[in-house]
């Protein structure tokens, strides 16, 4: 893999955080559903950002 320069550094590292972000949110938002179909959306959608954040974390190794 190329050497990532400080501009692509920075927009990884944003990144990463926005996907960290949204996984706290969905998963909060999960805990306070009661309805199964809306707690289940919310779940998957912050399993998505969880995954997309450790590989977005890859390209830091």
């Amino acid at each position: 893999m190329a050497n990532l320069t400080q501009v692509e550094l920075q927009n990884l590292r944003h990144l990463i955080g926005a996907h960290e972000t949204a996984y706290q949110k969905f998963t909060n938002y999960a805990n306070q559903c009661v309805d199964p179909q809306i707690k289940q959306l919310f779940s998957k959608s912050a399993q998505d950002a969880l995954n997309g954040k450790q590989k977005l974390s890859t390209f830091l190794n």
